[in-house]
C-alpha cells in the first residue's frame, strides 16, 4: 500500500513534532527476543531508551526469584529464568499471537520513615512482550495488553490492575534511539498510541497497591511497575540507539 503525498506529509509532520518530546526513563524490566528468531528471549533490568541494561556483578543481582510463562492459544506454559551476565535468558519465543510475561515475586522490601512513622514497602516489577497486535487477556497484577484494534501505525491498548480495567493509567512510550512519550488511559483503562518507525517499542504503567503479606512479610504498600514490548514492522526506518551505557554496580 503506498501513501499519497498528503498522507507523506502528515506522516513527516507528525514524527518531527515527536522529536521535540523527552526522553527520560526510570529503571523497568523489559522483554527482548531478536528479530531473526535465532534466540530466546530476554529479561533485562535497566533503561530502554538510554540503552542500559544492568549486569551481574552489580544491580542485577537486586533480583531473586523472576518467573515466567508463554501464553498463547493452549493456555500457559511456565518458563524458569536463567541468569546471565545481562539479564535472564526465559527458554521460549512468543510466536505470531503469543505472549512471553515475566515478574520479579522476591525483590527486597524496603523501609520508608515519614513523621516518625515507619512503614514498609515492596517492589513488583513485571514484564509483557507480544508478537503481533491481536487481543490479550490480562496475566499479570498490574498488566498492558493490546485489544486488537490497530492500523499500520498505531494500536490500542488497555491497562488492568487485579483483573480489572485500570482507569486514567499512565502510561510511557519509548523507542531504542530514546523518543519517548507520555499518554494517559480514559476510564475504561484504554488508549491509543503511534508506532511511526519500525522496531521495538517499549510502554511502562505504573500502581500502587496494598497493603497486603508476601511470603509471611506484611507490607503496608506495593509498587507495581510493568512494561510492555511491542515489535512494529511497517513505518519509517528505525532511529539509531545510542551507545550502550555504563552499568552501575
Amino acid at each position: 500500500m503506498h501513501n499519497t503525498p498528503f498522507q507523506t506529509f502528515r506522516r513527516i509532520a507528525f514524527v518531527t513534532g515527536l522529536l521535540f518530546l523527552g526522553s527520560a526513563q526510570a529503571h523497568h524490566v523489559w522483554i527482548e527476543q531478536d528479530s531473526g528468531g535465532t534466540g530466546n528471549a530476554v529479561l533485562y533490568f535497566g533503561e530502554f531508551g538510554d540503552n542500559l541494561r544492568e549486569t551481574s556483578p552489580g544491580l542485577l543481582d537486586k533480583f531473586v526469584k523472576p518467573v515466567g510463562r508463554l501464553i498463547g492459544a493452549a493456555g500457559a506454559r511456565p518458563l524458569l529464568p536463567t541468569k546471565s551476565a545481562q539479564g535472564f535468558v526465559l527458554p521460549a519465543r512468543a510466536a505470531q499471537g503469543e505472549s512471553i510475561v515475566a515478574e520479579e515475586t522476591a525483590y527486597p522490601s524496603f523501609e520508608r520513615k515519614e513523621g516518625g512513622k515507619s512503614t514498609r514497602g515492596i517492589y513488583v516489577p513485571a514484564a509483557r512482550l507480544v508478537a503481533g497486535f491481536g487481543a490479550q487477556p490480562p496475566a499479570l497484577t498490574l498488566d498492558l495488553v493490546p485489544t486488537g484494534q490497530h492500523t499500520a501505525d498505531s494500536v490500542e491498548l488497555q491497562a488492568f490492575y487485579d483483573g480489572k480495567p485500570l482507569p486514567k493509567a499512565k502510561v510511557s512510550i519509548v523507542t531504542a534511539a530514546g523518543w519517548s512519550q507520555e499518554h494517559q488511559a480514559d476510564a475504561q483503562g484504554k488508549l491509543k498510541v503511534s508506532l511511526p518507525w519500525q522496531g521495538s517499542y517499549v510502554l511502562e504503567t505504573k500502581h500502587t497497591g496494598g497493603p497486603g503479606e508476601r511470603s509471611g512479610e506484611k507490607y503496608d504498600s506495593a509498587s507495581y511497575v510493568t512494561s510492555l514490548t511491542l515489535m512494529q514492522a511497517q513505518g519509517l526506518a528505525a532511529l539509531p540507539a545510542p551507545s550502550p551505557a555504563t552499568p552501575n554496580k
